[in-house]
């Protein structure tokens, strides 16, 4: 990259006009509203696990700002998702479709079920699952029985896609349940880092039977740790809050369970928290647009690096800004810059076919996924401090 010490300098000196001198995070929480009030009526009421009110006000919050009919709240993401494949069918030796771009809870919730991962590529633009590989992959793998589609070479059966939109980009979501629908196969959504993004005007998390969402402390919104699960299903989402109980069947007194279930349910005190970010989501969601359209214009032009925008159409919530460099080498170079000037930037996942736990799953090739693993790297992203309204200058 020429110039490459300049342009180095120049996003160092925009990250830093946008979040402030001093060291700067990738993803802060942000605590300017009434979290430590709702913590502190939490403590007052002493119900502080996960029997409480704001447990079922901050689910309410989330089903209506999203508009699912239902959701369900979880100790975390990957616990949610856990469950979601379970009420989606998945069963021990079933195979699950997803993206080898992606975090490792994906996986680990498939793995939890004693199933197997299979990863088709995905986009360049996105950087979400492709439709069009997902389809070129089930043309060529897959066979139909009763119903349900096999894969021709291990003879499993396909029980569920999970595509993911990555870091808040939405991907081509309705192309990939189109195509699921056609082969019999359920979609459950990683929405873990969209709260707030949009296929038109349908919330991300919508389009699937299931869908999950995140509210680790580096999320656009955080519990300090929580997940949500949120379908249109009433049966599913009934099922959802039994199983995440212990399936403990209701009674004043008696301790009665009536399958395997799970100690997931989100406890009131973390749900005080989401109560009261939920408060301030619209700006947070305004702000963030502000920063990503700050950094777009800083990189509209510029040689060596592409600034990952939102696909018309669709809203991201931005939940972290990245850019594509032109080469690996680029990559580690910018890395180490701002690392060293107290600017954390960071690349992209591991492909999950470079960990030693999926490196034997079955792929179509990934050559985006490759692609882009050697060239992402995020930009720091948060709501800066005191921002509510406004933005530094």
């Amino acid at each position: 990259m020429k110039g490459q010490t300049s342009f180095f300098e120049a996003l160092v000196g925009q990250i830093r006009l946008i979040h402030g001198d001093g060291p700067v995070p990738l993803h802060r929480p942000v605590f300017e509203g009434n979290e430590k009030r709702y913590l502190s009526e939490c403590i007052d009421s002493n119900f502080v696990s996960s029997v409480g009110a704001r447990v079922a006000e901050f689910e309410r919050q989330i089903a209506e700002f999203t508009g699912a009919r239902h959701a369900i709240a979880t100790v975390n993401g990957t616990a949610a998702l856990h469950v979601a494949l379970r009420l989606a069918g998945v069963e021990p030796g079933d195979e699950v479709i997803s993206q080898a771009l992606t975090f490792i809870a994906t996986c680990n919730a498939v793995s939890y079920i004693g199933a197997v991962p299979v990863f088709v590529d995905v986009d360049l633009d996105t950087l979400g699952m492709s439709p069009n590989a997902l389809c070129a992959w089930l043309d060529a793998h897959t066979e139909r029985r009763d119903g349900e589609a096999y894969n021709k070479t291990t003879g499993r059966r396909i029980a569920a896609c999970v595509p993911m939109h990555t870091f808040g980009v939405p991907c081509r979501i309705q192309d990939i349940v189109s195509t699921c629908r056609d082969y019999g196969i359920p979609v459950v959504e990683d929405a873990a880092e969209s709260l707030g993004s949009y296929v038109g005007k349908r919330h991300s998390g919508t389009f699937g039977a299931l869908a999950t969402l995140s509210f680790n402390g580096n999320k656009t919104i955080t519990t300090g740790g929580g997940g949500m699960i949120i379908t249109d299903d009433d049966a599913l989402a009934k099922r959802a809050k039994h199983i995440t109980t212990t399936s403990k069947v209701p009674h004043p007194y008696e301790f009665v369970h009536d399958e395997v279930g799970y100690n997931y349910r989100l406890p009131n005190l973390n749900a005080a928290l989401g109560c009261a970010q939920m408060e301030r989501l619209p700006a947070m969601l305004a702000i963030k647009r502000e920063i990503a359209h700050r950094y777009r214009d800083f990189f509209a032009g510029r040689a060596g690096a592409r600034f990952v925008e939102e696909p018309a159409g669709t809203t991201s919530n931005y939940w972290l800004n990245a850019i594509v460099l032109d080469s690996q080498r680029d990559r580690d170079e910018l890395l180490r810059y701002t690392n060293e000037q107290g600017v954390m930037t960071r690349p992209i996942w591991r492909l999950m076919t470079g960990l030693p736990m999926f490196k034997d799953c079955q792929h179509d090739g990934l050559v985006n996924s490759l692609w882009l693993e050697e060239r992402v790297v995020n930009l720091p992203s948060s709501v800066p401090e005191g921002a509510f309204g406004r933005l530094r200058t």
